[in-house]
């Protein structure tokens, strides 16, 4: 799968140095991964939540922050649309939520 961006992980992570390696652990993972629907996603990483067919909420160092991703399973791209803090996931609209680009 090729994810979009890990620029998005690598700044998170300069905010919150402890979740570094747990995301990279994710994009390695997710990297070198080919699902094809949710359901096969679902059989390696149990504990992401399937919002639609597409939009996939993924737990980070011990659930204590959140990845929300879009993954086109049709041409195997994964767009990070959010990431943040649990309590900052409770206070978002998981199914709304679009990515902005910051500089």
């Amino acid at each position: 799968m090729r994810i979009i961006s890990r620029n998005t992980l690598k700044s998170y992570w300069k905010k919150y140095p402890e979740v570094e390696q747990s995301l990279k652990a994710w994009h390695d993972e997710i990297l070198h991964s080919e699902w094809r629907s949710p359901n096969e996603l679902k059989n390696h990483f149990h504990n992401a939540s399937v919002i639609t067919n597409k939009r996939l909420v993924f737990n980070i160092k011990g659930n204590k922050h959140r990845l929300v991703a879009d993954i086109e399973f049709r041409i195997g791209i994964v767009f990070i649309v959010w990431i943040g803090t649990h309590r900052d996931y409770d206070k978002i609209n998981v199914k709304d939520i679009h990515y902005v680009k910051t500089d």
